[in-house]
């Protein structure tokens, strides 16, 4: 006897039981389990109906997760490939902007345990500074965290 093949609907509330998706996460990972057309759209518009995918909340759930180890560039990108609408991003992004330099010298400090204001060799300082642009914090804060300027003026 066959297994059974879990339906759009149980297979979409799977993933979402594992950790919030947008929309269009979803249709990326649904659609090779759609049987016949419009079955997917009925599924999702139900899903979102119920309040089961929730813009807002797929945003809250990146910025905890990642901003704490990563720059404001890379959390959007995340956010973008997620499908998330322009008004959300710009929401998200205005909220990033607020914190980087605090977050890009937190995550400075745990890797290298390094203090403000020490003289260090220019190759460890551009490998410091390599590792926190890849971390996708902006070149204007890496080149502060760097140089140990954490004055809130730019």
């Amino acid at each position: 006897m066959p297994a059974l093949q879990p339906s759009l609907k149980g297979r979409a509330l799977r993933y979402l039981a594992a950790r919030e998706h947008s929309r269009a996460e979803l249709e990326r990972k649904l659609s090779s389990h759609e049987s016949e057309p419009g079955e997917m759209a009925r599924v999702l518009d139900e899903l979102a109906a119920k309040g089961f995918i929730n813009e807002e909340r797929v945003v809250e759930s990146v910025l905890h997760r990642r901003a704490g180890r990563l720059g404001a560039g890379r959390v959007m990108q995340e956010l973008r490939s997620k499908g998330i609408g322009a008004e959300a991003l710009a929401e998200a992004a205005e909220s990033l902007r607020a914190t980087e330099l605090d977050r890009a010298r937190e995550v400075w400090r745990k890797k290298f345990g390094a203090t403000a204001g020490s003289p260090i060799e220019p190759a460890e300082r551009a490998r410091q500074m390599r590792f926190l642009a890849a971390r996708g914090f902006s070149a204007e804060v890496v080149r502060r965290v760097v140089r140990g300027d954490f004055d809130d003026e730019p």
